[in-house]
């Protein structure tokens, strides 16, 4: 049973959203990724499939653990309720046609993969919508989280696909240049996004973030983008064992950022007590 949080002015740590939760944003956000640069790359056939089944693999495994920290799973569908309130709703009902579309484009109809990719966008869309939408949590409900959710998960599609593909022969120079801007997209954001909580979140959370942002910065945008010029530059039988490094730093580096942002930095405001009462006033 978790004990009971300590109620008061000072921040404390939510207990409601724990690894099941981040698990849904990091395997969602992955997979909707993955789909999204399957479309952009110029892969066909058995790859093409391969691509696409993953990504669908990975936003299930993210959905099923939803599923699993939820008391009464059977009324998980209950969540299709409240499309007009709810982003986890919207979330639900995008990922009941991402399925089907994805699983037609993967096995018979190849033409639908730009559908597959829209509603992969869309549901990394509500992913980022539903985190801004918990209000009480300063980390949370910054205007910045949802942009760097979005870029996040493209961020860390970007980089499957390159782990995936590296052995297949020389990536494409134009999908190497996408790769490289959404690791700078995701890295300008983070540092706009950490800079807007200084004095807003609580102690406790700006420390998970910073270590988060050193791994994010180092590991998942440094280090890629070093490993990919040296792919480029080197070529040979380095190429293929630099980019695939490459590309899971940046997926990985996106995944604990995200765990750390939903689960450690998660401290709600406290109290806001405008007015004290004082003794005989």
């Amino acid at each position: 049973m978790r004990p009971a949080p300590n109620f008061g002015p000072n921040p404390w740590h939510q207990t409601q959203w724990d690894w099941r939760a981040a698990a849904n944003f990091v395997f969602g956000g992955a997979g909707s990724g993955l789909i999204v640069f399957a479309a952009l790359s110029p892969a066909r056939g058995q790859l093409l499939t391969a691509l696409l089944l993953g990504g669908l693999a990975l936003v299930g495994t993210g959905l099923a653990c939803v599923w699993l920290e939820i008391g009464r799973p059977w009324r998980a569908f209950n969540v299709f309720l409240s499309p007009r309130l709810s982003w986890m709703t919207r979330e639900a009902m995008v990922a009941t046609l991402l399925f089907p579309v994805g699983l037609a484009a993967a096995v018979a109809a190849p033409a639908l993969t730009w559908v597959a990719a829209a509603l992969a966008l869309a549901f990394v869309i509500c992913q980022g919508a539903m985190v801004h939408a918990a209000k009480g949590i300063p980390a949370w409900r910054d205007s910045m989280v949802p942009p760097l959710i979005i870029a996040t998960g493209l961020a860390e599609g970007g980089g499957l696909l390159l782990a995936a593909t590296a052995w297949q022969g020389a990536a494409p120079p134009q999908m190497l240049a996408i790769v490289v801007l959404v690791l700078l997209a995701r890295a300008t954001l983070w540092y706009f996004y950490r800079r807007r909580l200084d004095g807003a979140a609580a102690p406790g959370a700006l420390v998970q973030l910073d270590r988060a942002g050193r791994v994010l910065h180092l590991a998942g945008t440094l280090l890629p983008l070093l490993l990919i010029v040296a792919a480029v530059l080197a070529g040979g039988a380095l190429a293929a064992p630099a980019l695939a490094l490459a590309g899971l730093a940046a997926a990985a580096s996106g995944a604990f950022m995200k765990y750390t942002l939903v689960t450690r930095a998660a401290f709600n405001q406290g109290f806001s007590l405008a007015h004290l009462p004082v003794r005989g006033g």
